[in-house]
């Protein structure tokens, strides 16, 4: 069977990019069709601008609050053209250096512009820009169309010019009055961002608390601070309908338990309530492509169910993170070209919301500890005793770590403070490669830093290992005369 291309990857976003630069890198014969511009949802429509706006918003509320430094910066006037102009400005940058389809080209791959749809399992139709149709045939296929806001069936929804993740960073104005509905992680950095840009901000949701996947403890000291700074929530409440009228936008919710019909309006919506994979224009099942309710199934391989087609990345249906998807389009493409056994590694997948205070986690859940029936101690330590978060004025949060009391054996963390993103990577690491709490705890780290909190979590592991009858046998042998150590308060922390 004569083929044009070894293998063929559908989508370049951050998973197809990779993918398709590892087969070039093995030799093989690529080709990467994009039906809109390579870079996808993390140069164009998420991490990229946001973090761009959430900078401009972070610099913003440092100026606001420069007399806790002792500085007096004057008032703080937001130009938001020009905060637009920076963030329109770093996603070029992003693309010219890293997502432009010349880059890979000079890699051997060939880019095609065009939207892509099976014929069968080894035939692929690409409707190019132009209108005409182009037909290729590939040994393998890697999928990666990545995926889009999902919009509920809301009364009324369709009928107001709502915003979404991929048309939030096209605004020419800032809103006076934001809605957002949906307190996940879009919701909660975005509202955080035009609050802080002086946007009067209200925040729906279904759920009985921000940020569900993260520790309820974290989530309610940062709702706390959210609010502090001008945010609205109303949560466990169902929006019921949306409406607008003269460039106002209404939305109508109903509080559960009471059942109190809640009104709020405002001058934009945004719509931040999960993501659906993309897949409806591909027609898999011409291929004969498996798929479950959230996407594309796949095996730990990033197998589907034709041997030679792989899928990764957010079109899978799982954890939706630009570093998710690199990690599977490595995966993919390895064995898919080496034969050679490679798994993804889904227990060590860390993630992080970028709200200030940041929001971090890695591992295995604390709830899911207890459900699993697993052994496991509480070791934590509070930002306000880490001495360069004291010195910087950022003593919120707090770094929780779930291991085993006997050999101090990492399940799992959760951390809320600043730079929690940065520190929870040493955890990652740390339980990737079997480092227990002892060795973190024997671990030298610079002095003064955030990551010498990670530390000192690791330290309470040795302190709650100080044992009586030990210290006993000290003060017996050689004459010591000290307190015996504190042993009733299984909280404690030193």
């Amino acid at each position: 069977m004569d083929y044009d291309y070894d293998v063929t990857v559908i989508g370049a976003g951050a998973a197809g990019l990779t993918a398709s630069g590892v087969c070039a890198s093995l030799g093989a014969k690529t080709a990467l069709v994009e039906a809109r511009k390579a870079g996808g949802d993390c140069t164009w429509y998420g991490c990229i601008p946001s973090k761009a706006l959430l900078k401009s918003a972070a610099t913003a509320h440092a100026i606001r609050t420069a007399e806790t430094y002792g500085v007096k910066a004057g008032s703080c006037s937001i130009d938001f053209p020009a905060i637009m102009k920076r963030v329109h400005d770093i996603q070029q940058q992003v693309y010219d250096e890293a997502d432009k389809p010349e880059i890979y080209e000079n890699m051997g791959v060939r880019f095609i512009e065009g939207k892509a749809s099976f014929l069968d399992e080894f035939t692929l139709q690409v409707r190019l820009p132009d209108g005409t149709d182009r037909t290729l045939r590939s040994k393998n296929f890697i999928i990666a169309t990545g995926s889009s806001p999902y919009i509920p069936p809301v009364e009324g929804l369709e009928s107001v010019d709502y915003l979404t993740n991929e048309t939030l960073f096209t605004l020419k104005q800032r809103p006076e009055r934001l809605l957002v509905l949906g307190a996940g992680p879009i919701g909660i950095e975005m509202g955080q961002a035009f609050a802080r840009f002086g946007s009067a901000v209200t925040v729906f949701d279904a759920a009985s608390r921000i940020l569900p996947n993260d520790h309820p403890d974290l989530t309610g000291i940062l709702q706390k601070k959210l609010e502090e700074e001008g945010m609205t929530f109303r949560l466990g409440s169902t929006v019921t309908s949306v409406s607008g009228q003269d460039a106002v936008i209404t939305v109508t919710a109903q509080e559960s338990g009471t059942g109190k019909k809640i009104i709020a309006e405002g001058d934009a919506l945004l719509v931040a309530a999960g993501r659906i994979a993309n897949t409806g224009a591909l027609q898999l099942d011409a291929a004969g492509i498996g798929t479950h309710q959230r996407g594309i199934a796949v095996n730990g391989s990033c197998q589907t169910s034709k041997r030679h087609i792989y899928a990764c990345g957010d079109v899978t249906g799982g954890l939706q993170f630009t570093h998710v998807a690199e990690h599977m389009a490595k995966v993919a493409a390895t064995n898919m070209l080496t034969r050679l056994p490679m798994s993804t590694d889904d227990r060590h997948i860390p993630w992080c919301t970028y709200c200030d205070p940041e929001m971090a986690h890695v591992g295995e859940r604390e709830e899911n500890l207890k459900k699993k029936r697993i052994s496991y101690e509480v070791y934590r330590f509070p930002f306000s005793r880490i001495d360069r978060a004291i010195t910087d004025n950022r003593t919120d949060g707090w770094i929780r770590i779930y291991a085993a009391g006997l050999d101090g054996k990492i399940y799992g963390a959760d951390i809320l403070g600043s730079h929690a993103g940065e520190l929870i990577s040493e955890l990652a690491l740390a339980m990737r490669n079997g480092i227990t709490l002892r060795q973190m705890s024997d671990t030298v780290h610079p002095y003064p830093t955030y990551a010498l909190g990670n530390r000192r979590a690791a330290d309470q592991w040795y302190v709650r290992k100080q044992s009586g009858a030990l210290v006993g046998l000290l003060q017996f042998f050689f004459g010591y005369q000290g307190k015996m150590p504190e042993k009733t308060d299984p909280d404690r922390i030193v």
